[in-house]
């Protein structure tokens, strides 16, 4: 048997390897490729539905794709250009989209979380945000504790803006940070003052906003520990109610844009790791506890709250205080779940509007989840949102293969485990990724060939 390896640096090198997010499973690249009819479609939304509307209600999620400028970071599906013109045709597309589910529902959905991501969402003016929004929830229910949030670029967004969405309902928003290093923000295109990142946080509050989640990246290109622990210090300033420390994902395949630097302007990955560590000491020392994968929050916050009861769940809107069956996804590339399948949009803006005004739903692709599929869902879930999972000898079977790939971890002290059970220890958290994977049966019995993911450390 190898010595196991214990030193940080050799951890590092061990598991930095490509390894999916996690917030679904089966993860996009391993869905199946027959393709799912919207028939098929409706028939797994029509009795999520029916079976969750009047209880947990549903989740909805708006993508809004466009943005005036390009960060060169961003892996996101966004669509360039200062033509506000564009704005009244996707509107009219992802309001008939709707439309098309509500047929379906054959009753007022009740709302219990709705999302606006893009893109920039606040690229839309205040009157076409009032109007796309007034629509959409004028055939709805909010429920009484309804989370209404949406992501913000300070250079996009205005007190108008934030005025409207308060008096729609929203009280989260979502403030892109990144980097306050200028020399940061010159090579990811993304000029942002802390001045006008402050004047977005104070207006949010004024306006009566009760949280605010900063985004925060590290391993950005030019990137060091100087800028990072700056970034933190002017972010502590803003004291957000929670705080996404995300890992910068390098996938110039995927993202062209990021062909505009190379992986020698990226912190080595033991230095990238180090970027994070001074972060989240940082971030604690500051109140801020950590929670899942690249999160934080204040002990009075929601997200922490959820995290301490059990209730914390992740999707494809990443980490959510709350969980509903049914998660409508509405505008090009944005996608649904129903618990039993999953669809994704048409990625293409023309090419969504074009099918959608036609009539039908713009299916791109789909997946209808196995009792297999289900199973270890809802065990990487668990791993994600509370570092641990267990189940019953009846399905124990089902974890063999992921048992023995557990081993090496268990052995470099990330994860212990026994026949029934998985808990990752403290040491293992920052490779939650690489634990998950192990269960990931899809991943181990397709292995891409072709770069997929991003790596995890």
């Amino acid at each position: 048997m190898t010595a196991p390896v214990t030193t940080p640096s050799e951890l590092l090198a061990k598991y930095d390897v490509p390894s999916p997010r996690y917030t679904s499973y089966p993860t996009v690249p391993f869905w199946d490729e027959k393709p799912l009819s919207e028939a098929n479609w409706m028939l797994h939304v029509k009795q999520a539905f029916d079976k969750t509307n009047d209880t947990d209600g549903i989740s909805v999620y708006m993508h809004l794709p466009f943005c005036e400028k390009l960060c060169t970071y961003c892996g996101c599906n966004k669509r360039i250009t200062t033509n506000h013109a564009v704005e009244e045709p996707y509107i009219v597309a992802i309001l008939k989209e709707w439309e098309r589910y509500l047929q379906v529902f054959g009753r007022k959905p009740r709302i219990t979380e709705l999302h606006l991501g893009g893109g920039t969402p606040t690229f839309f003016g205040a009157e076409n945000l009032k109007l796309m929004l007034g629509k959409l929830l004028e055939k709805a229910e909010l429920a009484p504790d309804a989370a209404l949030s949406i992501e913000v670029h300070p250079n996009a967004t205005n007190a108008e803006q934030l005025q409207v969405l308060y008096d729609l309902g929203f009280r989260r928003l979502s403030v892109g940070i990144q980097d306050f290093d200028v020399r940061v923000q010159f090579v990811i295109n993304r000029i942002q003052t802390f001045e006008k990142t402050k004047e977005i946080f104070d207006a949010a509050r004024e306006i009566g906003y009760t949280s605010i989640n900063g985004d925060i990246i590290y391993g950005l290109p030019m990137q060091t520990a100087d800028s990072v622990r700056h970034t933190i210090e002017k972010v502590k300033e803003l004291r957000p109610e929670r705080i996404a420390f995300y890992s910068y994902a390098h996938v110039p395949w995927k993202s062209k844009a990021q062909r505009r630097y190379s992986e020698a302007d990226l912190p080595e990955p033991s230095v990238k790791r180090g970027l994070y560590e001074m972060g989240r000491a940082m971030l604690e020392e500051a109140g801020y506890i950590e929670i899942g994968l690249d999160h934080f929050a204040l002990p009075t916050d929601e997200l922490y709250l959820a995290a301490q009861n059990g209730t914390l769940h992740r999707n494809f809107m990443g980490y959510t205080p709350r969980h509903t069956e049914l998660l409508i996804g509405l505008g090009c590339s944005s996608i649904s779940d129903t618990g039993t399948a999953f669809m994704q949009n048409i990625k293409e803006v023309e090419a969504y509007e074009e099918v959608v005004n036609s009539g039908v739903l713009p299916i791109l692709k789909g997946h209808e989840l196995t009792a297999e599929d289900r199973l270890i869902r809802e065990h990487i879930t668990n791993l994600m949102c509370q570092f641990k999972t267990e189940w019953n000898e009846a399905i124990a079977p089902y974890f063999v293969d992921a048992l023995v790939r557990l081993q090496p971890l268990a052995e470099d002290g990330l994860v212990q485990y026994t026949k029934n059970n998985i808990q990752i220890l403290p040491a293992g958290y920052p490779f939650v990724r690489n634990i998950a994977m192990c269960l990931d049966a899809r991943l181990w019995s397709q292995q891409p060939t072709t770069p997929v993911f991003s790596k995890s450390v």
